[in-house]
């Protein structure tokens, strides 16, 4: 059978149950049992393959009580990223390499009522008044919605997978994106409460890493969660807050957004303050945070390097409170964060750490970095394969006074 033949099937299928059967008031095994039983009718003495059967069950299923072709896409595991250009343009990403699949929905409605199938799981709204949407699946996957007329393309959804195992530092290492040695030393950072930034391209794994890294927090210390969509999977903390954000209603009222929580969460008696991405002016809160006492704070940032993502955080502070003496913001910075961890994605899509910079302090109208782990090629590397190691500089860790107090008397 081929995919017409078994497109045609699905949607007759389905308009059998929706209009013999009482959808509401049927139990999701037996609509599966009762689809299963139609789909047998419906084949007669018609060839089809186990999984072609069985595939079409989870088609008519899903269409009516899931997210229909989506279903299947996000079950596999390999896929990490799916994009939908409107109903026609599937594109996925798998092992770091995407490709366009040869599945499209039904019709551009079809699309629509899974978006707002989606969105409105999550407590969301989204509409031609409110086109823009970020959200999240039950599994804690990240999606963006973009409806028309500002998608010209058609109904624009891009859905980052959610790993069902939280990211470890032990798979980091089994990846090669850092070594056991800078792994031991970045969890005594962690454990010593450093202010520790990530930075990085759009993905280039800042928010696995910095799931990675929140593992090592001490299991007995509270801590708050602060993100756009739900993602961090912290294991072993109870008294865990976890706080998301909120968008505006069509009315424009009601929106709650990652400065408010910053805000809220300083008087929530916070150990720890972990903000998934901080991308405006919020940056002014976290780093004030981080100044006044609220040492060990973890967050990320886009930026293209170290210097990069030190640029950012002055635009960030200057886009939340514009009369800012730029001096002012950089000594805010540089006493602030202690440490940021560049990652990178290479030309031939490998994900990797490139710097670990510790920052010392301010001087001169400059912040000043002392670099401490660098990745550097060597010959085994060509166009299309990135080989090489992070290694120690020579420079010694000047900022040692949190080491001493947590009782670490070793060298980083």
């Amino acid at each position: 059978m081929d995919f017409e033949m078994e497109q045609q099937l699905v949607a007759e299928i389905k308009k059998i149950v929706t209009e013999t059967l009482s959808l509401k008031d049927i139990s999701d095994d037996d609509l599966e049992n009762k689809i299963e039983e139609l789909v047998f009718i419906q084949l007669g003495n018609q060839y089809c393959s186990i999984e072609q059967r069985v595939s079409i069950v989870e088609q008519v299923f899903s269409s009516i009580r899931g997210f229909g072709l989506l279903d299947s896409i996000i079950k596999d595991d390999t896929i990490t990223e799916v994009m939908i250009n409107g109903p026609e343009n599937i594109f996925i990403e798998q092992k770091g390499r995407l490709f366009k699949l040869d599945k499209q929905f039904e019709s551009q409605r079809k699309l629509e009522d899974i978006i707002q199938r989606i969105v409105g799981l999550a407590g969301r709204e989204v509409n031609q008044a409110n086109p823009i949407c970020d959200t999240r699946l039950p599994d804690g996957s990240r999606v963006n919605v973009v409806l028309p007329p500002v998608a010209l393309c058609g109904p624009t959804v891009t859905i980052r997978k959610f790993s069902k195992d939280p990211m470890t530092i032990e798979k980091l290492i089994e990846y090669g994106s850092i070594t056991r040695e800078i792994a031991d030393k970045l969890e005594i950072l962690v454990r010593a409460k450093y202010n520790i930034f990530i930075s990085g391209g759009t993905g280039s794994g800042k928010t696995t890493f910095l799931n990675a890294l929140s593992n090592y927090i001490p299991k007995d210390e509270r801590v708050i969660t602060i993100e756009d969509s739900a993602e961090l999977q912290i294991k072993g903390v109870e008294n865990l807050v976890s706080l998301e954000t909120r968008n505006a209603n069509t009315a424009g009222s009601g929106a709650i957004t990652i400065r408010d929580l910053i805000k809220s969460s300083l008087r929530m008696r916070p150990e720890r303050i972990v903000v998934g991405e901080v991308r405006g002016g919020e940056a002014l809160d976290m780093l004030q945070a981080m100044n006044t006492g609220h040492d060990g704070s973890l967050s990320t940032g886009h930026a293209n390097s170290v210097h990069d993502m030190l640029s950012r955080l002055e635009t960030m502070v200057l886009q939340g409170s514009a009369g800012l003496p730029l001096e002012a913001i950089r000594q805010q910075i540089a006493s602030a964060v202690d440490i940021i961890i560049h990652l990178s994605r290479l030309r031939d899509k490998s994900r990797k750490t490139m710097e670990i910079c510790e920052v010392v302090g301010y001087e001169n109208g400059q912040i000043l970095l002392n670099p401490l782990y660098v990745f550097e090629e060597d010959e085994n590397s060509t166009l299309e394969k990135v080989s090489g190691s992070l290694n120690r500089t020579k420079n010694k860790m000047k900022n040692d006074f949190k080491l001493l107090l947590a009782g670490y008397k070793g060298e980083i």
